[in-house]
């Protein structure tokens, strides 16, 4: 049986966007205000480049570790917020919580076979919906996480806005619609 050997030099920085997406979803509005989600991010890829040399695996397996490193940065940055007051059930769930994100965020897309070719694609297609976001206006970008990504109902949504339902609404069509034609620009380009 072969074992994958050691990546000299991972793409880490495709990993940018997607990294900043699910920080940002674990974060809220208070913590947000303290700690910012690229700070972490760049800290979690600094510390991969870092330890590339000690991963093996796949592309998945790139992902996956990367996002527990995430998970336990964001962790130590939320205790330092915090100065001392831990909160043990929130440090476990994080990464759990990180690991949904991340099947939230893919269910956005096209669901397909599993074959590894692709699946090599829709970890692309997820990789290149997690930057695409990043493209959008910050207020259409927010309305389509909160509300795709988290779940919030739309007056939920719109109040954390501080908009009303159809102001939101518009928000999360005009988002959609900016998201798939980005999308649809960049797989024909």
């Amino acid at each position: 049986m072969n074992t994958p050997s050691p990546h000299p030099d991972l793409p880490l920085d495709r990993y940018r966007s997607y990294l900043l997406l699910l920080a940002r979803l674990q974060l809220d509005g208070r913590a947000q205000s303290k700690l910012d989600p690229s700070d972490v991010v760049q800290q979690t890829l600094l510390e991969a480049h870092a330890k590339q040399g000690q991963f093996q695996g796949n592309e998945d397996g790139l992902a996956a570790w990367l996002r527990r490193s995430l998970a336990n940065n964001l962790k130590d940055a939320l205790r330092a917020l915090r100065r001392g007051k831990r909160d043990v059930r929130r440090e476990t769930s994080l990464e759990a919580a990180m690991d949904h994100s991340s099947l939230q965020l893919a269910a956005m897309l096209p669901a397909e076979g599993a074959s590894p070719s692709r699946q090599a694609s829709r970890n692309e297609d997820l990789l290149l919906l997690a930057c695409t976001l990043e493209r959008l206006p910050e207020a259409q970008r927010q309305a389509v996480m909160l509300h795709h990504l988290h779940g919030w109902p739309l007056a939920e949504v719109a109040a954390t806005l501080g908009r009303t339902d159809a102001a939101t609404a518009g928000l999360l069509h005009r988002g959609l619609k900016r998201l798939r034609e980005l999308m649809s620009s960049e797989t024909q380009s």
